[in-house]
């Protein structure tokens, strides 16, 4: 399992090293420059700020400096605020925008599990088509329409939870389900089929036959086996709930990190851009590599087919 771990840690590393190599590349070819919106800026002015940025250096020299500075976990100084680092208004945004993404996925484990699974050992009765019928709107309806509905109808009309803003844990409801709806409906319909393969397996067959009771078959057998195709996409699912997060933040006024992506976007600010990019890119390829080790751990067969390839 070690050797499969460090192998895997290796992959995670090349990955990063790549990803922050495209994201150069693509940052520097970007139209304009961060200061050419600037319009009391003169020419000197912008030389001076081009000198003090790095960004009068030959190519090949900003990306081994920037290389350096982002392997001690320096992102840089944001361009549209000089004077905050890229790290300090990661670190002041994002905690917000990881909690609703941990409110969020958990609702949507929770809830999408169940639903599959009570689909899967209901089929073609009245529970499965609830359950799939809940995860049709889900996959119909987006959050950028749920979220508004939510706020407006329970929020400002009931008023039976806070409408926006970010507080106390009665202001995480409402945005926590409209950013979980579609992937509980992913989580639902995946389940559901899983289940459904696995149902029909020989040993699940075999297990029934020896005297096994249903809810051991279920629990002990089918759903053991049946979640390994949700642990797959666990990893890349909560990434994006974590990074999709901006238009839910917009609607419910949270303090979240998705509009510095957007904006830096609009103003080039090189360095927000990358640091976002890299940031986020780096949670990614963390999250998939403690996926991989957790589906070595489910499925030992993983491992040992690939220490043997």
């Amino acid at each position: 399992m070690l050797r499969y771990a460090l192998r895997r840690l290796v992959y995670a590393i090349l990955t990063i090293w790549v990803i922050v190599t495209v994201t150069f590349i693509m940052m520097k070819n970007l139209p304009g420059d961060p200061f050419e919106n600037s319009e009391r800026m003169t020419d000197q002015q912008r030389q001076i700020l081009f000198e003090q940025y790095g960004l009068d250096k030959p190519i090949w020299e900003q990306y081994v400096q920037y290389l350096g500075d982002v392997a001690q976990g320096d992102l840089g100084v944001s361009f549209s605020f000089p004077t905050r680092k890229v790290t300090e208004i990661i670190a002041q945004g994002f905690p917000n925008s990881m909690e609703l993404g941990i409110w969020s996925i958990s609702i949507a484990i929770v809830v999408g599990l169940t639903l599959g699974i009570v689909a899967a050992l209901n089929h073609n009765k009245g529970l499965d088509y609830t359950a799939m019928f809940t995860a049709v709107l889900g996959v119909s309806i987006p959050s950028f329409v749920l979220g508004p509905l939510l706020s407006y109808y329970i929020g400002v009309k009931l008023e039976w939870l806070p409408a926006a803003l970010w507080y106390g844990p009665e202001h995480r409801i409402l945005p926590s389900i409209a950013l979980s709806f579609s992937t509980l409906a992913i989580l639902a319909r995946l389940m559901r089929t899983s289940m459904l393969d696995v149902i029909n397996q020989d040993y699940i067959k075999t297990a029934k036959a020896k005297g096994l009771s249903k809810t051991a078959v279920v629990f002990r057998h089918t759903i053991r086996n049946a979640i390994l195709p949700v642990v797959t996409i666990l990893g890349p699912i909560f990434v994006n709930v974590i990074t999709g997060t901006l238009v839910v933040e917009q609607i419910f006024s949270i303090p979240g990190l998705g509009k510095h992506f957007v904006l830096s976007v609009y103003s080039n600010d090189y360095t927000m851009i990358a640091g976002l990019t890299i940031f986020y890119s780096v949670i990614l390829v963390a999250v998939m590599y403690l996926t991989d080790i957790a589906y070595g751990f489910i499925d030992p067969r993983i491992r040992l087919a690939k220490g043997r390839s």
